[in-house]
Parts: C-alpha cells; structure tokens; sequence
C-alpha cells in the first residue's frame, strides 16, 4: 500500500475517533472517552511514523476535518470542566482555590 493511501486511512480514521469522542462528551461516558483517548494516541503514533511529504487535496481536507473537530472536542472537554468545577465550589460553599486572573493582558499596555 503507498504511502498516501495509508494516510488517507489513518487520517479517515482520526475523524471517525473525533466523531466518536463527540458523541462521548455529549453521553458524558468516561469508558468512551478514555477508550478515544486512547485511540487518538495510537493513530498519533502511526501519524508520526508516516511520511509528511505524501500529503494531497484529500489528506488536507481530511487534516482541517480532524483539526476543526478536535478543537471543537477540546472547547467541550473545558466547558465540562468548568461546569464540574463551578459545581463543586457550590457543593462545598467554597471559592476555588486557583482564579487565575488576566494579569497576562496587560504586558502589552506596559510596553
């Protein structure tokens, strides 16, 4: 099998993952989600070992695809952290014990 043919497969695979681990966050299922997880890295692995070079329209399309659902993955991931969190501060009567606060915004007013 060519090199671009094995990553047109791994990169159809990656989305498949992604749409899994989608569909798990929205079950809010942690076997699901671990077992994405698990498959995401083991596809990274294979990604890395594949030849860069090989990349046509189709992988490239592919790529946007797997990276527009990761990052949409990773948004939900944070906001399921931060309802768990708010929701525990609640529960406890407690203030967090880190707030980071936007310190870093204003390294561009001093200069």
């Amino acid at each position: 099998m060519s090199a671009i043919v094995e990553l047109r497969e791994t990169m159809r695979q990656m989305v498949a993952v992604l749409q899994a681990e989608r569909q798990a966050l929205a079950g809010m299922d942690l076997d699901a989600i671990m077992g994405c997880a698990n498959d995401k890295q083991a596809l990274c692995t294979r990604l890395d070992s594949e030849t860069a070079g090989a990349v046509d329209a189709e992988c490239r399309g592919l790529l946007d695809a797997a990276h527009r659902l990761n990052e949409v993955n990773r948004q939900v991931r944070n906001l399921i952290a931060a309802n768990v969190s708010a929701r525990l501060n609640t529960l406890t009567g407690s203030p967090a014990l880190y707030h980071a606060q936007p310190s870093y915004s204003y390294a561009n007013c001093r200069s």
